[in-house]
């Protein structure tokens, strides 16, 4: 697997990133054993979990067991070094600390909290869930309006939170820092004050992305380049649809949409005519849809890494069957006019 820098965090992760969300929920925990020894196996040494996890549901009495099954499975493998691994500290409107936003001494506690369930010392890359001000992410954005920012207030937590982010880099306990569900500004500001206080810079964000989330090709695609902060891409299959399971809008059994009827808001009259756009492309072509849709992640000007979150082995085994493919030209053209005729299905 073909192995890239982590923007400027000194990290080198391979192109892929074992996404871990369902693991204590729709995946036992045997089955996730599993699924990480195949990833280890094929190389797929970047693996991505958070504080509050697994999801769908979230759940208080479950959260942070995602983390104790990647510990348990470190405990009996070894070979902490082989892996890096990211996690999240969770944040406002979370069921872990309710009500607590993040600060710098919330992210010590949560990192804390974090290390000892995944029964290692130190995280690779620790992540902010989401910004506390909110965001426009999660179909949050036919709403969006960003009134009562205070600059000021913002600015000294992103001090408070990149001066503690400094020493946690300094005792050892994480490599790099990044960020989640954030916006253009909300990046460029924590950039900004990295650089003027000489404090660690966010190494990447993980936001939504697929053909059917293009939310990030304009102005946060700039500012990826330009400040090189890789996308981790999650729902890089738009939560199964890009598969077709769901098309002609059924529901199977023991799938994401039984638990999730509406997919997180990603159920609309305009998203299955934008899905069988693709999964015609993908026919036409000869292609499985899904190694399409990561394949098409990887394709992207700036750099983006999809986030694999497979419920099932065999879902994990299919998915890696998209490393090392380049679409043809004709194949992203088509691509390319399928968006034009579907820019936002969700």
């Amino acid at each position: 697997m073909k192995m890239i820098p982590l923007g400027r965090s000194g990290l080198t992760v391979p192109e892929f990133c074992l996404g871990t969300m369902t693991w204590g929920s729709h995946t036992p925990e045997a089955e996730a054993h599993a699924q990480a020894d195949l990833a280890l196996e094929r190389g797929l040494t970047f693996w991505d979990t958070a504080e509050m996890y697994p999801t769908n549901p979230v759940r208080a009495e479950t959260a942070g067991r995602t983390e104790e099954i990647i510990g348990r499975w470190l405990a009996d493998r070894g070979g902490r070094s082989r892996l890096v691994i990211a996690t999240k500290i969770a944040g406002k409107g979370q069921i872990i600390r309710p009500g607590e936003k993040i600060t710098g001494r919330a992210m010590r506690a949560a990192l804390e909290g974090s290390l000892r369930r995944l029964r290692t010392d130190y995280v690779d890359l620790y992540q902010l869930h989401w910004a506390n001000r909110g965001s426009y992410h999660f179909r949050q954005n036919w709403a969006y309006a960003p009134h009562g920012l205070d600059r000021d207030a913002e600015t000294a937590h992103m001090e408070d939170v990149l001066t503690t982010a400094k020493a946690l880099i300094d005792e050892g306990k994480i490599r790099a820092i990044g960020l989640s569900n954030e916006t253009v500004w909300g990046a460029a500001r924590w950039l900004h004050l990295a650089d003027s206080l000489g404090l660690p810079r966010m190494a990447t964000v993980q936001n939504e992305y697929s053909l059917l989330c293009r939310q990030f090709d304009t102005d946060w695609a700039e500012l990826s380049m330009a400040e090189n902060m890789p996308l981790l891409a999650f729902s890089p299959l738009a939560a199964g649809l890009l598969s077709g399971k769901y098309a002609g809008d059924v529901t199977p059994e023991g799938t994401r949409r039984s638990h999730t009827p509406d997919l997180g808001g990603r159920i609309t009259p305009r998203v299955f005519p934008a899905v069988a756009a693709y999964l015609g492309i993908a026919a036409r072509h000869g292609l499985d849809p899904c190694r399409m849709a990561l394949a098409f992640c990887r394709s992207r000007p700036f750099t983006t890494i999809p986030i694999l979150g497979a419920t099932s082995l065999e879902q994990l085994e299919s998915d890696l069957g998209a490393v090392g493919l380049v679409l043809s030209a004709e194949v992203q053209e088509e691509i390319a006019e399928a968006h034009r005729e579907h820019p936002m299905p969700y």
